[in-house]
């Protein structure tokens, strides 16, 4: 018999149906089974976090930094840029209607996030990490710069090869996990009483991030247009396919393809584009990055952590750096930035399981923005070369 595959989002809404339906019925004793293994698999993530920062982010700047040409340091750059713009701009927007609309049920979330209501796992084994979060960063930096200047191929080749092993790890082990692991974050929400206030604000945030997700499209292409002298409407209906592509595969990787078609459509040298869109599709999360920064600006506003301008500049600056380690697969963006938000947002493990959950349920469509606006940096890195041509 053929085997029927389950997406991962499929997989999520599953775990949480299933989680709010057992916590009717559940008693606190069996309850109490599932917190002790999401604290087991949270321990674990806080272990393999920096592991799979380093494992991802230094083969990706050393590989990067072996390019060569103007091409890949323009593409780069603008890739970068508006990864970071696009976290400001949810920043900006989601900090002024978030009040207005998460505001009233602030206390409730923070008492049931917080505080954790007493049901605490049987027994904790401690999983200390080898290093801490910034520190893989910063040895990531150092080592990924540092093979990319001296061309060091064993040193490389040890770090793709211990890449492989993170994306297996990643692959067979936290994503497989993760249906159970939400299943009991709602679960426990379920039996202290507060999963549908949370359900309420999470169908608010999801709105509200569609919203900007479409936004972040129209404003991409308007800058597109302007600079590439073509009509910005025109150029967006024409990368509708690649946006409904990604939508169904849940992969910019696996969208490449009609990606490119697309790009060349609008009328981006073949060149160009062959040379574009395919790294863009590594290096350019913009939509991924405005779904992470909207989510975690709720949980912050929602639990009463910090949430000032500096605290989140200073992850959206690291988040458009990590977002070089997503690896391609879905969820992968959330994987590679879960470090940071804990570093730098102070989020602990419920939290950024409330993250997890919120993140993988619009994945396909943070997926669709991050390709479609592939083609938008294609229109203005045509544009560049070809000026800088005559």
């Amino acid at each position: 018999m053929r085997k029927i595959k389950i997406s991962l989002l499929l997989k999520i809404v599953i775990a949480i149906l299933a989680g709010i339906g057992c916590s009717w019925f559940f008693p606190p004793a069996l309850a109490r089974v599932f917190v002790t293994v999401n604290s087991l698999f949270g321990n674990f993530l806080n272990f393999i976090i920096p592991l799979l920062i380093l494992g991802l982010v230094a083969p990706g700047i050393a590989e990067l930094g072996r390019g060569a040409g103007r091409m890949l340091g323009a593409t780069t750059l603008i890739a970068y840029v508006s990864t970071v713009l696009s976290g400001y701009f949810a920043y900006g927007v989601c900090g002024a209607v978030y009040p207005h609309i998460l505001d009233a049920d602030a206390f409730a979330v923070s008492q049931s996030v917080v505080s954790g209501n007493g049901l605490d796992p049987y027994f904790v084994i401690d999983m200390p990490p080898l290093f801490g979060v910034m520190s893989a960063l910063v040895l990531s930096f150092v080592l990924g710069l540092a093979l990319s200047a001296i061309k060091g191929n064993i040193m490389c080749g040890m770090l793709s090869e211990f890449r492989e092993v993170i994306m297996m790890v990643i692959r067979k082990v936290i994503i497989p996990l993760l249906p159970l692991y939400i299943f009991g974050i709602f679960l426990k929400m379920g039996v202290e009483g507060t999963v549908m206030t949370i359900l309420a604000l999470f169908l608010k945030v999801i709105i509200v991030i569609f919203v900007l997700h479409v936004a972040l499209l129209l404003i991409q292409f308007c800058i597109a247009g302007a600079v590439a002298g073509k009509n910005p409407l025109k150029s967006l209906r024409n990368m509708l396919p690649a946006y409904m592509t990604a939508l169904g595969t849940q992969s910019s990787a696996a969208t490449i393809p009609v990606t490119l078609a697309q790009a060349k459509k609008n009328g981006v040298r073949a060149e160009v584009a062959d040379f574009v869109i395919p790294l863009c599709g590594t290096i350019h999360l913009s939509g991924s990055t405005l779904k992470i920064v909207a989510c975690a600006l709720a949980l912050s506003i929602m639990t009463g952590m910090p949430s000032d301008i500096g605290v989140y500049t200073e992850f959206i600056f690291m988040l458009g750096i990590a977002m070089v380690a997503a690896p391609g697969v879905p969820g992968g963006a959330i994987m590679a930035s879960i470090g940071i938000i804990g570093s730098i947002l102070g989020f602990d493990e419920d939290m950024q399981g409330l993250m997890i959950a919120l993140y993988i349920a619009m994945d396909s469509f943070g997926t669709a923005c991050n390709v479609t606006g592939d083609g938008a940096i294609a229109m203005i890195v045509d544009r560049i070369f070809k000026r800088s041509e005559v």
